[in-house]
C-alpha cells in the first residue's frame, strides 16, 4: 500500500507562507492547533503555514518529512446527532526543523518576515526556568532556553516580535513562560534593550486547551489503512469536541481569526473557562469514578450505559456543580451536554482505574472548592458531590502492599492497584476497613496533611459522609448512588 504523500492527495490545500512556529510534533498539537489552522486555511482562505520545531533530540519530525509533512486526522466520537467520524488530510505543516541536528536552521526561522505566531506543547514540566541553559548551547536543553535564544536572534535582526500561545496544561501558562524567558535573558545579560523588546513587542497569551487526543490507533492498523486507501504512519485520532480559550488583547483575534470556523474563544480572562473545565469535566469524573468502580464498572463508557451510575453523575453535574460556575447559564448548560457526550464516546475506552490515580489531590483541587461554594450559597452540604469523598474513603481504606511492594485494595475479593503519594498510601494502609463509621470518617477528614485543611470544619460534611458510609455498609454502594441520583440535593 502506498504511503501518504503530496502526489497522492493533490487536492489538499497547502498554505504558501510560514506564519506559525510550533514547538512539539506530537499528536496533541497536530490534532488540535494544526487541525484548527487547517480549517481556517481551507474554509476561510487563510494562509497560516506551520514550521514544527522538534523540542527533543529524538522525535517524529523525520517521519513527517517522509510524508511531505502531510498526515490524517480522524475525529471520532458522539455528538447530539449521533456517532460521528470525520477524516481529513491536514496540509498545514510546511516544514520541520531539528535543532539538535541542525541548530542554524532553527535560528534561520527568525529571518522569516511572515513568521508571527509561536505555539508549544512541551508538557507541563516544559515551562520551567532551570538556570542551567547557556547562550552558546546548540541547542539549549529547556524550552524557555531555546525560545529565549530564538527571540534574541529575532531582536538582533531588527524584526518585530511574536504572539506566543503556549498550550501546556498549567495555570497562567503564558505568564509563566514569559517569566521564564525574562529570567533567562537576565541570566545571560542580554541587556535592557532586549528586555524591553521582550516586554513591549511580544504578546504572551495564557490559554486553555481541551480535546482528548488518542493518537496513532496502533491496535486498529491495518484495518484503518485499508479504509483510508493509503498508509499513514502519522495518523492522529481524537474526539470531535475541542475548545481553545485564548487570553489576550483584541489584536490577537484580528490577526488570527480562528473562531470563524473553530471552537475558539478569545477573552481577556481565561480563568472562568478553566474553572468550568476543572469543575464540570474533571470534577464530575473524580466524583463518579471510585464509587462506580467499587460498584463493579471498569470504564467511563460502562458508567454512561448504567442507568444508576448515570443518574448519580447527572445529579452531581446538574444539581451541585453547574449552579456554581461563574459563566452565563446557556454556556454552562451547553458545556454540560458536551461533557456527557464526551463521556459516552464509544471510541475511547477510558479506564476508571487510570482516572483514579492520585485521587486525593484530584478531589482537593477539582471537587472541594465546588462543595464549599454549595455550602456557602445554600447552607447545605450537597449529598451527591459529598459521595465522591465517601467513595474515596472506601476505595483507599485498608489497602495493603502486595509481594511486589505495591499497594492494593480489594473489589469482590480481587485486588486492584491504588497509586498516590507515599504519605497518602501509608495513612490509609494504617486504617481498618471495619472501623466504626464515625471513627473512620473523623480520622480521614481531620488529617490536614491529606487535604491541606481540616475537613471536619467544612459545614456538616463529616456528618453527611458518616451517614453515607453507614448506608453503604447497610445497603451497598450501588443503592446509595441510585438514591442520591434520584433524590439527593
Amino acid at each position: 500500500m502506498e504511503r501518504l504523500n503530496k502526489a497522492l492527495v493533490p487536492q489538499v490545500k497547502r498554505p504558501q507562507n510560514i506564519r506559525v512556529m510550533q514547538f512539539g510534533e506530537g499528536g496533541f498539537l497536530r490534532a488540535f492547533v494544526d487541525e484548527m489552522l487547517d480549517n481556517l486555511n481551507t474554509q476561510c482562505g487563510g494562509d497560516y503555514g506551520v514550521a514544527i520545531v522538534q523540542p527533543l533530540e529524538r522525535g517524529m519530525c523525520k517521519m513527517l518529512e517522509e510524508q511531505d509533512c502531510l498526515y490524517t486526522v480522524m475525529l471520532r466520537g458522539r455528538e447530539e446527532s449521533g456517532d460521528v467520524k470525520k477524516v481529513k488530510v491536514v496540509g498545514t505543516v510546511l516544514k520541520t526543523v531539528e535543532p539538535y541536528a541542525d541548530f542554524q536552521s532553527y535560528l534561520d526561522l527568525a529571518k522569516l518576515d511572515t513568521l508571527r505566531f509561536i505555539v508549544s506543547n512541551t508538557t507541563e514540566a516544559g515551562i520551567v526556568y532551570t538556570g542551567t541553559d547557556n547562550y552558546d548551547d546548540r541547542p539549549q536543553p529547556s524550552y524557555p532556553g531555546k525560545l529565549t535564544r530564538f527571540l534574541h536572534e529575532r531582536f538582533l535582526l531588527g524584526k518585530p516580535g511574536f504572539i506566543i500561545m503556549p498550550c501546556e496544561l498549567i495555570d497562567d501558562n503564558g505568564y509563566h513562560l514569559k517569566d521564564a524567558v525574562l529570567k533567562t535573558a537576565e541570566q545571560w545579560n542580554l541587556g535592557e534593550d532586549f528586555i524591553n523588546w521582550l516586554k513591549n513587542d511580544n504578546i504572551f497569551c495564557s490559554t486553555l486547551v481541551d480535546r482528548i487526543v488518542t493518537g496513532f490507533p496502533r491496535k486498529e492498523v491495518p484495518g484503518v489503512f485499508e479504509e483510508l486507501g493509503y498508509e499513514d504512519q502519522q495518523l492522529d485520532t481524537a474526539e470531535p469536541f475541542g475548545l481553545w480559550v485564548i487570553e489576550g488583547p483584541e489584536q490577537v483575534k484580528k490577526e488570527l481569526p480562528l473562531d470563524q470556523v473553530n471552537p475558539v474563544i478569545f477573552t481577556d480572562n481565561v480563568k472562568p473557562y478553566k474553572l468550568r473545565k476543572v469543575r464540570m469535566l474533571n470534577g464530575a469524573h473524580t466524583t463518579m469514578v471510585l464509587g462506580a468502580y467499587l460498584a463493579g464498572l471498569d470504564t467511563v463508557g460502562e458508567c454512561m450505559a448504567d442507568k444508576d451510575v448515570r443518574a448519580f453523575l447527572e445529579a452531581v453535574l446538574y444539581r451541585n456543580i453547574m449552579p456554581n460556575v461563574p459563566l452565563p447559564q446557556e454556556e454552562v448548560e451547553a458545556f454540560a451536554k458536551a461533557v456527557l457526550l464526551r463521556f459516552e464516546n464509544p471510541f475511547n475506552r477510558h479506564e476508571l482505574l487510570s482516572i483514579a490515580l492520585n485521587s486525593v489531590s484530584k478531589w482537593t483541587a477539582r471537587v472541594l472548592p465546588t462543595l464549599k461554594d454549595n455550602i456557602k450559597n445554600t447552607g447545605r452540604t450537597p449529598g451527591p458531590l459529598s459521595f465522591g469523598l465517601t467513595a474515596l474513603i472506601l476505595f483507599y481504606t485498608g489497602i495493603r502492599k502486595n509481594e511486589a511492594g505495591e499497594y492494593e485494595g480489594l473489589r469482590n475479593g480481587k485486588p486492584y492497584p491504588v497509586k498516590d503519594d507515599a504519605h497518602v498510601l501509608e495513612f490509609f494502609s494504617g486504617l481498618d476497613r471495619d472501623m466504626p463509621s464515625e471513627e473512620l470518617v473523623h480520622a480521614v477528614l481531620s488529617n490536614t496533611k491529606l487535604w491541606g485543611e481540616d475537613l471536619t470544619a467544612v459545614g456538616d460534611l463529616e456528618g453527611v459522609v458518616e451517614a453515607q458510609l453507614f448506608m453503604v455498609r447497610d445497603d451497598g454502594i450501588r443503592d446509595v448512588m441510585l438514591s442520591l441520583g434520584e433524590n439527593g440535593f
